[in-house]
């Protein structure tokens, strides 16, 4: 029996109009910072809106930031994203970027520093910051879209904008535009959300030589064990065979692999091992199960941490994330879709803004495993993929461009997603100006800007 939907006839009512800008970043993630601050200056008015109470996104629930260098240990994600971390290294808040056999480099951030970095850089730059306000709805006008509806405490309100940068990581803005989108792979699954949590209490220096010098017992996925003997700090994916023990004293664990990422502190972990298949990141009904199912499952993997892992005998629980980490939802179609061959093949584009090597890391949407490609080397992300079809005054940054379920699993990590954000924001700033559309932006100024801000692309 089909479930009957109801449905409400809103009244159409007047709303004040908050702010008019000349760029409009919709969401304060990884990508939606850079976007801000590549578009900040030059005059122009430029706003961030963000529905939480920080900014930071992912950067600050324990994840280290993944792809500053490619498979060949050159890095590849400089210009505005590399300066981020150098205002964090300046409060030994971020680690140097670590080559990984596993994830190409690990670059370890400290969460509440993260929040108070990006406030400091947008408000120098003089980027209008509005926290707590969720985005709504859009105002079209034709394909052009020319302003959003915001929600808060105050109400329902406009902003006017001349050019809108979608960095919500879900193409909210997109989706209310009517660009097409997809979700997930061909039966429509998605990768499964984490919610990270933080363990106290932790000997890393016991885990660390443990899997160094007893190489037989305790291995892991793709990475040697001489680099844990090289590296205090560290990222241990696999154990696979304590997972399996475990699971034969009575233990339900939701992954087959171990997955500890060291912290900043000492004695502190990041734990990357609840897991949750079925969410639609979309649906807030989907999101209040996912967030309840992956609370109950911290209880029992912290257990198995501290009665079978080295190192973990006296630890304990410091705190959860303050939201699921999201793999995976909504993509946008746009100009072109990037798709797994573009990724193995490294693709160059004429229009590529930015240049990634993370490999294809897909979790998959049923079970509790995933599957990693490498592609060699690097591979471009072209402009086209940031632009939307059928809607003007509208760039997309950050994981929903416009690609395949496979090729969204590599180009959907920070590095990445930050060096779009400048794109973006670069972008947006030049069609401000010179008062042209994000399609007929000249992409060889657009490149010749980002090289001359440091920003790494090839020839």
């Amino acid at each position: 029996m089909e479930k009957q939907v109801h449905y409400f006839i809103e009244s159409r009512k007047e709303l004040p109009v908050r702010m008019e800008v000349d760029v409009l970043v919709v969401g304060g993630g990884p990508s939606g910072i850079i976007a801000a601050l590549a578009a900040a200056g030059d005059g122009l008015k430029v706003a961030l809106i963000e529905n939480r109470s920080f900014l930071g996104g992912n950067m600050t629930i324990g994840l280290p930031i993944l792809g500053f260098l490619g498979q060949k240990k050159n890095q590849i994600i400089k210009g505005l994203p590399q300066k981020f971390i150098d205002r964090l290294t300046v409060l030994n808040a971020a680690s140097e970027h670590r080559p990984c056999p596993l994830h190409m480099s690990i670059t370890l951030v400290e969460p509440e520093a993260v929040k108070a970095v990006a406030f400091d850089m947008l408000m120098e730059k003089g980027v209008e910051i509005l926290l707590y306000t969720s985005f709504s709805d859009v105002i079209m006008e034709g394909r052009s879209v020319k302003g959003v509806v915001i929600e808060s405490k105050s109400g329902r309100e406009v902003i006017f904008a001349k050019t809108i940068i979608d960095c919500t990581g879900d193409a909210d803005v997109a989706y209310r535009s009517g660009v097409p989108c997809e979700q997930g792979n061909e039966q429509g699954g998605v990768q499964p959300p984490t919610l990270m949590f933080s363990m106290a209490g932790v000997d890393t220096e016991q885990l660390r030589m443990s899997i160094a010098e007893e190489p037989r017992t305790y291995l892991t996925d793709f990475i040697p064990n001489e680099y844990f003997g090289q590296n205090r700090q560290f990222i241990v994916v696999g154990l696979r065979s304590l997972i399996q023990k475990a699971r034969e004293e009575g233990f339900t664990l939701p992954t087959d692999r171990t997955i500890i990422i060291t912290g900043l502190k000492q004695g502190e972990v990041w734990i990357n091992m609840t897991r949750v298949n079925g969410v639609d990141g979309t649906n807030p009904t989907s999101l209040t199960r996912g967030e309840f199912i992956a609370r109950k499952q911290i209880g029992q993997i912290a257990e198995y941490l501290i009665r079978y892992v080295p190192g973990f005998d006296k630890a304990y629980l410091a705190r959860t994330a303050p939201f699921l980490g999201i793999r995976e939802t909504r993509r946008i179609v746009g100009a072109y879709v990037m798709t797994r061959e573009d990724i193995i093949n490294c693709r160059r584009f004429d229009d590529g803004i930015a240049v990634a090597s993370y490999p294809l890391d897909i979790h998959h949407p049923v079970g509790g495993d995933c599957t990693l490609e490498w592609s060699g080397d690097c591979y471009d992300i072209p402009y086209r993929s940031l632009l939307p079809l059928h809607v003007e005054n509208l760039i997309v940054a950050g994981r929903s461009i416009s690609t395949t379920h496979e090729a969204m699993s590599a180009i959907r990590v920070m590095a990445p997603c930050m060096a779009m954000g400048e794109a973006a924001g670069r972008a947006a700033k030049m069609a401000v100006k010179e008062g042209c559309l994000l399609s007929e932006v000249d992409i060889s100024r657009l490149r010749d800007e980002l090289l001359a801000e440091g920003a790494y692309l090839r020839e």
